[in-house]
């Protein structure tokens, strides 16, 4: 990931996207995150896998990431090299296995203003999505301190480590 901040390409989702749809069971040999990446979205969208750069953002609409609890939906998008994900609403479990990988994920109801190849930016600290090529910003809810926190640290695992030794 790079910075949410800094403006990146919209990759736009509708409704009920699920687990199985973001990163086929087929492809679920691996968990190494870039090999999940370079199959991401591979049956609904065969261009993604190739055409996502680090620093884009995926748009989902209502319930994105229902179905399976497997971590390898957010695993695949954080091997693409997205910088988020903005959603209008989230299944519980993709959202907070998102948060678990340091994978920033917003929910903002009007993310279905957002089109296909918007260049979009986050303000996570303020619950914000910037769209650059409307000139509109759209509030999203900001995650709580300790998830913001998860996030920022690059995930649980990377947080808890450091929180061990004392680092933080």
């Amino acid at each position: 990931m790079n910075d949410p901040a800094q403006p990146g390409t919209a990759w736009v989702f509708g409704d009920d996207i699920d687990t199985d749809q973001i990163i086929p069971s087929r492809f679920l040999v691996s968990s190494d995150p870039a090999e999940l990446g370079e199959h991401a979205f591979n049956d609904l969208r065969p261009e993604f896998p190739s055409g996502v750069e680090d620093g884009d953002f995926v748009v989902g609409g209502h319930n994105f990431g229902s179905g399976s609890s497997r971590e390898h939906a957010p695993l695949s998008l954080v091997g693409t090299g997205v910088d988020g994900v903005v959603a209008q609403s989230f299944a519980r479990i993709f959202f907070r296995n998102a948060i678990n990988l340091g994978l920033p994920v917003l929910i903002c109801p009007e993310a279905g203003q957002i089109a296909d190849g918007d260049e979009i930016s986050l303000d996570l600290d303020a619950g914000t999505v910037i769209n650059h090529s409307t000139n509109e910003s759209y509030d999203a809810e900001s995650l709580p301190e300790f998830l913001q926190t998860l996030v920022d640290e690059g995930g649980l695992k990377s947080y808890t480590k450091r929180k061990i030794s004392g680092e933080l």
